[in-house]
């Protein structure tokens, strides 16, 4: 099962790209909830936001700041990358269920919306989908596990294969 998991053409740069992209990306959002870096307002205060302004459940509002910080970490690393991706698509189905429907597709460029629309969602949502179904490809942690290397890493941790 694992290894399925993992299983990723180490040779595919495509992915990479998308998965560097969106990582970062959502790294950077991430620590502005977790850590309050990039002008956010930490774990803290964002855990109020959501459970007291959104109304949130707490254990929902902490996955979601979860997803953000350590998926985004994930996808750079290219690390349990089809979990990160998963997590990001999940939150993004439900930002959009929860807040972006109602103000239809487009962004707010111009400022005469009450909100932001659901394109930018959508996007997430597609490089997400390519990830979970074809993996991290290049240069990720996942491609070297699944090319055999499990067992270097094994005797490097003084474990047993």
């Amino acid at each position: 099962m694992f290894r399925r998991l993992i299983n990723t053409d180490s040779d595919n740069f495509v992915l990479t790209v998308l998965r560097l992209v969106l990582g970062v990306v959502f790294f950077a959002h991430g620590a502005q909830k977790m850590l309050g870096w990039f002008g956010g307002y930490g774990f803290s205060g964002t855990m109020g936001f959501f459970t007291h302004q959104m109304g949130i459940p707490a254990p929902l509002a902490f996955l979601a700041i979860a997803a953000e910080f350590f998926g985004g970490l994930g996808l750079i690393l290219g690390f349990l990358t089809r979990v990160a991706a998963f997590g990001i698509a999940i939150e993004m189905l439900v930002a959009i269920l929860m807040v972006h429907h109602r103000f239809g597709l487009f962004m707010n460029w111009a400022g005469d919306q009450k909100g932001e629309g659901f394109e930018y969602h959508l996007l997430v949502l597609a490089i997400s989908f390519a990830i979970m179904l074809l993996g991290a490809g290049a240069f990720s942690v996942d491609g070297w596990l699944s090319a055999g290397h499990r067992g270097e890493l094994r005797a490097a941790t003084g474990r047993r294969a």
